[in-house]
């Protein structure tokens, strides 16, 4: 069976042996439901000791680290390392997330805390700086961020009896930091002689601002404010690990193995040595206390947590053991109990009872032990060593058997026969060893044909064979017991498998992924019986496939837990249970083995949700036998946004071409022209690769996308408003819940949404920095208040927003592939979900993360993929389309029926007070009832339904639907065509809006004499369409090949149109219908051109270098244009039809003359003298100004000019259309441009009379209208014209006092230089020279390095008097601006000079200071709000530029 699905069983956890004791401290609480709370490896533990009965938190993906306790005792922290790791808030209870803090620590999380209320949370990193940051935890918001110190801190806590006050104490420091509005302000603790500059571990807050401290030679340092008052010496004998605070006072644990209890005011209670007790061991190390009531939990280094009862505190009770610091690697389990042997590096071997989750035995050894094996009969365990050594010990009694050393290096893999006479033994220098059991364990035999070390071996099962598995991913076979290698495959046909642990091998091919050759996979172990296999990876994942598993890539279960390595894995001897070990977390995991049949009871049992999904990437769909992607679902997954450049690059290019510029700024340069554009009409909507995508507002007009462009389009007068706030291609739009605002997320490379008023086309909001190349779906919540987005980057990531402030609020990974649409509750704005290739997810917020859970599809089918989807009636229900044509109805998170609604995908949804709508690929829109249970009114988009008045005509019966939105009595439908139609509740349909399908659009022709143009796309279609104010498509026609460019003849009554296969048409311009067609070229006839005046000759130019003429009456080839070394991009004829002007994708300019096609050279100054019939060439010294500077990025596609010769039109590739004066010579012109296109603007052309110009844009397929107006007719319209590339000088430059503040630079100096010359020496320099450590650091704005300030402690020195500011000369007059303001109704006068804000009473003459700066001031401002008088803020500069401090201050109370 090459069955490539997921098993259909799986693990549950039940139980973790272990604590992480080790590099942790104060990490282990009581609950308030008396239950104790601590982490090992990734998974966060409440442990009951009354039910003996563990709860899990999974919601980290590597080691925890940190944990802090909420004070009402039901909240943990815990934190995590990892490159990107978080913290997350969890409930004690359920043990499901609360909020996720993350985005802003790397490296890890060292310690966490909550202050007093529980509102607060503080977090240290593991950076360089080791960062403090202060969270509003259940917002997932960061209050306030600082660099904690220099080297590790190990604790941190809120001082409980003030607020806003912080102490952390880490290597040789203590800090006591303020949090002040969003500044968290540190000051040093001062050891003075009190005592020694030393280490502090950790520390507890007390009343009257006095802090205990734990140090690392075990005494107790006291300290008042930030001074060292007093120290306890000889608290403990060594550091002192923990220090908990409670109500009766104070208990800390040390190194020493001692807990000792204080009281409130440090005074000694008691002493509890838990080495001498008898569960103790020497060298017991405390990590972690906690005092509560008359209970106290003690967490040491080797991962052991003991109970002490007060009244009898020298029997304290070990409630959890696990293995202590060490790499595991040895897992044994017993072949008919339910035990399970471990042995580690620290020498220890452990029997551990599956039932009674505990350890029963444990005994050391000389060696670390890396392997074990258990004997059939279950009396001798095997323990294979590091050092090449094995020992076999009794189960019984633990005693020793034998011990025996043949091999130097370690032993990895050891294993007993199952007939129970021999002992394969596996070392590290390539061979196995095989010992006779009943001979006392003589070697018997020795298997040498490997070239590596030995990892894994299994016998047979009648014990005649052994295959072995080694570092090269070998697989050998051995006789039994001799060792002779097998060759002949033939032998091993039928040999059956006592066990199978092996990596490689046919019936394991499936658990290695397609393409890998890695040795990431440590252990596996096959259940036959049940036909599953369990297997650990070096990422600590333990994965769950069928067994046996022939084929690559197979679908798998997988189960987060272990932080790194997975060491070993194994069956118990029932199945019943895995056992799975982590080499670096040393701990135990026992995994409770659920069958497919108990599955279906526990169905109603919800899922544990986790931050990583259960089921792995490649395993989104449980079954192999995904159903192709519909073909238009594959093209859109294919599309890719990234572009070469974005306009975001702009400024940065622009840099570059500095040199360009300066040369340039020297030559007089033209102005731009006084007459400008603006955008009149757009045809085309974008229903290619969006859905849902076009709504009525509340006035009845109708909101919809094409390129760069949001479109309010009104049916009734046929106009549409226009909002050009976005510079690329717009990918969605969704609408507010009150129809008057909308979102559009765009293409970018840091992408924005925007949020604008559909009346007043004004932005309100402008959401960025979180969307990586562009936002493919938005949705508002059903308040309005919120935003969700989904962004094309590479894990789709998922914005949740609080759109108005423009603030995250949380963020998450999507998916690995596509997603369509997210969707908000509208019953609870704190819930959503996405849809996507493969992929249906339900997610809640939790502080700055979501949490997602699949979709659970249970008995009814498989993950498909899902196109739309909608919430129901009721929170709990929602409604999803997929890719097959079904309606899938889930409660919750549980599939419970699914509907078939179309033929092909269902691209669009919407729920109606009762009932709902669906269009899908076949062109159907259907009503249904509120359950899906009956459909009861479908409309199929038809030309015959089209109602008598619609203007344009519809492409094609049944087009693609992708937008479906009700409203007015109406059904407003988007198709894939890029048409949009309304239909009538009774049926007729009418056509609004249409534009070209997907495709680049590349021809353009204007007629010569009516307001009519034609274009020509690679959507293989020829259109006409009205420029007048009706506004529509007039003709249309297929081809049978796309086409690049298209020319009317002189008389309008021809047209000719070049295809993307060499050959051209000429066709009626009225009815469209072929006069004659030619084909002599292979390559795209790339332009196409009909002589002035009668228009005899048509030039055809060619991608393959060469324009051909014809004679229009004859229908022959007249001549041939040779000489091109590229292909031909543009053509001109002169107003004589007998000079072709051409140009090259060479940026060659060439003539030839007609009708032969004989080569010309003409100088420049005789080409302007030419009059010409058109101009549309962008080569040539009249349009050298056209180029930007950044021209070698981008092209200047295309270029019309005014029929007065006075304004030349540009396209260009960044999608800007410009206007400049012609001719425009001289480098870089001046222009004015407009943004609305996408990308490539790859058409522009004036109409007969230039009252519009009209231009097409490549790839987003749309036709925009653009009416021209003259200089006095300006209303100044928003985005007119954006300035030109450069501003030279003679466009009045500044005053020369403005040029001179424009040109400070405010980067510090540093005082690098004095500032006047000096000669000789400094007095106090005379004597000595310096030595390196005592010279002045040079730098204003840094506290002196530790260095200085440690040296002098101790020694004697005369007191120095303290110097007081008392007057200020000065005033910082020559760059600031707004600096003096009246106080106190005109009592006082504030400014600032240097770096001091300055207070001056006009009565007294007399000033006060604020001096909380530490360089020069920039910026005063005072606050006018009479609510916050006497407030000022100001600004100043600093080493990090970016950095303003602004410090608010009350002036007169400093």
């Amino acid at each position: 069976m090459a069955d490539r699905s997921a098993p259909s069983c799986h693990l549950r956890l039940e139980w973790v042996y272990g604590y992480r004791g080790h590099q942790c401290r104060n990490n282990l609480y009581y609950t308030a439901a008396k239950e104790i709370v601590y982490f090992v490896a990734g998974v966060g533990v409440v442990y009951s000791p009354r039910e003996h009965r563990q709860k899990f938190y999974l919601g980290h993906q590597d080691d925890i680290i940190s944990l802090a306790l909420h004070p009402e005792r039901v909240l943990v922290a815990t934190g995590q390392v990892g490159k990107e790791p978080y913290i997350c808030v969890w409930d004690s209870y359920t043990v499901q997330t609360v909020s996720v803090l993350k985005d802003v620590h790397t490296h890890g999380i060292a310690c966490l805390a909550f202050d007093l209320d529980g509102q607060r949370l503080v977090s240290v990193g593991l950076d360089s700086k080791n960062t403090v940051c202060v969270w509003d935890w259940r917002k997932g918001k960061l209050l306030s961020m600082a660099p904690g110190h220099t080297d590790r801190i190990f604790d941190i806590s809120w001082d409980l009896y003030q607020p806003n006050k912080l102490v952390s104490c880490g290597v040789k420091h203590i800090k006591f930091w303020s949090l002040c509005g969003n500044s968290l302000t540190p000051k040093r603790g001062v050891f003075g002689k009190t005592g020694d500059l030393q280490t502090i571990l950790c520390l507890a807050c007390a009343r009257d601002e006095v802090t205990y401290s734990g140090a690392l030679n075990g005494d107790i340092y006291v300290w008042k404010g930030i001074n060292l008052v007093r120290t306890i010496q000889g608290a403990h004998a060594a550091g002192i690990f923990s220090m908990n605070a409670c109500e009766e006072g104070f208990a800390t644990g040390g190194r020493d193995g001692c807990v000792r209890l204080w009281d409130l005011n440090f005074k000694p209670i008691t002493v509890i040595d838990l080495r001498e007790t008898d569960q103790g061991y020497k060298g017991l190390s405390v990590r972690s206390v906690c005092w509560r009531g008359d209970h106290i939990l003690v967490g040491t280094q080797d991962s052991e947590i003991f109970e002490i009862v007060v009244h009898e505190r020298n029997k304290p009770f070990l409630i959890m053991q696990g293995h202590c610091e060490g790499e595991l690697w040895a897992l044994a389990v017993h072949p008919t109990k339910p035990l399970a042997m471990t042995g580690s590096d620290d020498r220890s071997v452990r029997i551990w009872s599956l039932i009674d989750h505990a350890l029963i035995a444990r005994c050391n050894m000389e060696e670390p032990i890396r392997c074990a094996a258990v004997s059939t009969d279950g009396i001798h365990l095997a323990l294979g060593m590091k050092d090449g050594s094995f020992t076999v010990l009794r189960v019984r009694d633990m005693t020793e058997v034998v011990h025996i050393k043949d091999r130097k290096e370690a032993i990895h893999e050891l294993k007993y026969s199952p007939d129970g006479n021999f002992l394969a033994v596996g070392s590290n220098d390539s061979s196995v060893d095989i010992y006779g059991v009943v001979q006392r364990y003589k070697k018997v035999g020795e298997c040498i044909g490997s070239l590596s070390f030995i990892t894994h071996m299994d016998w047979s099962s009648d014990s005649k064979y052994l295959q072995t598995n080694d570092g090269n991913g070998k697989r050998l076979f051995y006789r039994m017991p001799s060792g002779k290698e097998v060759t002949n495959k033939e032998e091993l046909k039928g040999v059956q498998w006592a066990s199978w642990t092996c990596v490689s091998g046919l019936e394991v091919n499936g658990i290695w992924p397609k393409y890998s050759d890695i040795n990431d996979i440590n252990s596996v172990d096959a259940n036959f019986i049940g036909q599953v296999m369990v297997t650990a990876d070096d990422y600590g994942i333990v994965k769950l496939f069928r067994y046996p598993c022939l084929r690559k890539g197979a679908k798998f279960k997988k189960y987060l837990g272990h932080s790194a390595h997975v060491t070993n894995v194994r069956w118990s001897h029932d199945h019943q249970w895995v056992v799975s070990i982590g080499g670096a977390d040393h701990s135990v995991f026992q995994w409770k083995f659920v069958p497919d049949r108990k599955l279906k009871d526990s169905l109603h049992i919800a899922p544990q949700e986790s931050l990583v999904d259960s089921n792995s990437d490649e395993s989104d769909s449980d079954q192999s036998d995904v159903p192709e992607l519909d073909s238009e679902i594959e093209q859109e997954t294919q599309i890719t946004y990234r572009r070469q450049v974005y306009k975001e690059d702009l400024p940065q290019l622009k840099e570059q071409c500095k040199e360009k510029r300066k040369s340039a700024a020297s030559k007089r340069r033209e102005r731009a022209p006084g007459n400008s554009i603006r955008l009149h009409f757009v045809h085309g909507y974008r229903g290619y690769d969006c859905r849902s995508n076009l709504f009525y507002t509340q006035t009845g007009e109708i909101v919809y996308h094409v390129a760069a462009v949001g479109v309010v389009y009104n049916r009734q007068q046929n106009t549409q408003r226009f909002y050009l706030g976005h510079d690329d291609d717009i990918l969605c739009l969704a609408i507010h819940p009150l129809k008057d605002y909308v979102a559009t997320g765009q293409v970018g490379r840091d992408s924005s949404i925007h949020v604008w008023d559909t009346e007043t086309i004004k932005p309100l909001s402008v959401l960025k920095g979180y969307h990586q190349y562009g936002v493919c779906a938005v949705d508002f919540s059903a308040d309005g208040k919120r935003l969700a987005s989904v962004g094309i980057d590479d894990n789709h990531t998922i914005v949740l927003w609080d759109w108005k402030k423009g603030e995250k609020l949380s963020a998450v990974r999507g998916s690995k592939d596509k997603i369509f649409v997210v969707k908000i509750n509208p019953y609870m704005p704190d819930k959503l979900i996405t849809v996507g290739i493969k992929h249906m997810k339900f997610w809640r917020r939790a502080g700055g993360g979501l949490i997602g859970r699949k979709g659970c599809i249970g008995a009814l089918g498989r993950t498909d993929t899902m196109m739309c989807a909608v919430y129901g009636w009721t929170e709990e229900m929602v409604f999803s389309g997929t890719s097959t044509g079904d309606v899938c109805i889930w409660r919750d998170v549980f599939l419970i029926k699914t509907v078939k609604a179309h033929d092909g995908p269902v691209f669009s949804m919407h729920a109606l007070e009762k009932g709902f709508v669906t269009g899908g690929k076949d062109g159907v829109v259907a009503l249904w009832d509120d359950t899906f249970e009956r459909c009861l009114k479908t409309y199929a988009i038809k030309r015959a339904a089209l109602a008598p008045g619609s203007k344009g005509l519809l492409l094609e019966d049944n087009p693609s639907i992708r937008a479906i939105s009700l409203g007015h009595g109406h059904i407003l439908v988007g198709t894939k065509n890029g048409e949009i139609l309304e239909v009538d509740k009774s049926g007729p349909i009418t056509l609004l809006v249409q534009g070209h399908m997907e495709g680049e659009v590349w021809g353009l022709a204007t007629h010569p004499h009516l307001p009519i143009c034609a274009t020509v796309s690679d959507d293989k279609t020829l259109r006409i369409w009205d420029l007048s104010p009706s506004h529509c498509m007039l003709a249309v026609r297929k081809l049978k090949k796309g086409g690049r460019c298209c020319c009317f003849s002189p008389d309008g009554k021809a047209l000719a149109v070049g295809l993307n296969d060499g050959s051209f048409l000429i066709v009626n311009a009225d009815t469209l219908e072929d006069l004659v067609s030619f084909q002599h070229r292979k390559d795209v006839i790339s332009e196409i051109r009909f002589s002035p005046g009668a228009g005899k000759y048509l030039a055809v130019a060619s991608c393959d270098n060469f324009v051909d003429i014809y004679n229009v009456m004859s229908s022959k080839r007249v001549g041939i244009c040779k000489g091109a070394s590229s292909y031909i991009t543009h053509m001109d004829w002169d107003v004589r039809g007998k000079l072709l002007q051409v140009n090259t994708g060479a940026k060659e300019q060439l003539f030839f003359e007609a009708p032969r096609g004989k080569k010309q050279t003409i100088p420049s100054l005789e080409v302007e003298k030419i009059g010409w019939a058109s101009w549309t060439s962008v080569l040539g010294s009249c349009c050298e100004g056209i180029w930007p500077i950044i021209g070698e990025v981008t092209d200047v596609t295309a270029s019309c000019l005014t029929s007065d010769s006075k304004v030349l039109a540009t396209g260009d590739d960044f999608g800007f259309v410009k206007l400049f004066r012609y001719p425009a010579k001289g480098k870089f012109g001046k222009f004015k441009r407009y943004v609305a296109h996408s990308t490539h603007v790859t058409n522009v052309r004036w109409t007969y009379d230039d009252s519009l110009l009209v231009t097409v844009g490549g790839a987003d397929t749309s036709l925009m209208l653009w009416t021209y107006e003259m200089e006095g007719h300006r209303d100044s319209r928003q985005c007119d014209s954006e300035e030109s590339d450069l501003d030279s000088e003679e466009d009045g430059g500044y005053d020369s006092d403005v040029t001179r503040e424009n040109e400070i630079n405010y980067t510090i100096k540093a005082l690098s230089t004095n500032i006047r010359p000096m000669f000789g020496i400094k007095p106090h320099l005379q004597q000595k020279e310096p030595t390196l450590d005592e010279r002045p650091p040079v730098s204003r704005a840094l506290p002196q390095p530790e260095k200085l300030q440690t040296n002098n402690v101790g020694k004697k020195k005369r007191p120095i008097e303290d110097l007081i500011l008392e007057l200020v000369f000065g005033y910082r007059g020559k760059d600031c601006r707004n600096n003096v303001h009246y106080l106190n109704d005109g009592a006082d006068v504030i400014y600032h000079t240097a770096s001091i804000g300055i207070l001056y009473n006009v009565a007294t003459g007399s000033q006060s200071f604020y001096q909380e700066h530490n360089d020069d001031i920039l910026c005063l401002t005072v606050n006018q709000h009479p609510k916050f008088t006497n407030i000022v803020a100001t600004g100043q500069e600093t080493q990090q530029i970016c950095q303003l401090q602004l410090l608010l201050f009350m002036c007169g109370m400093q």
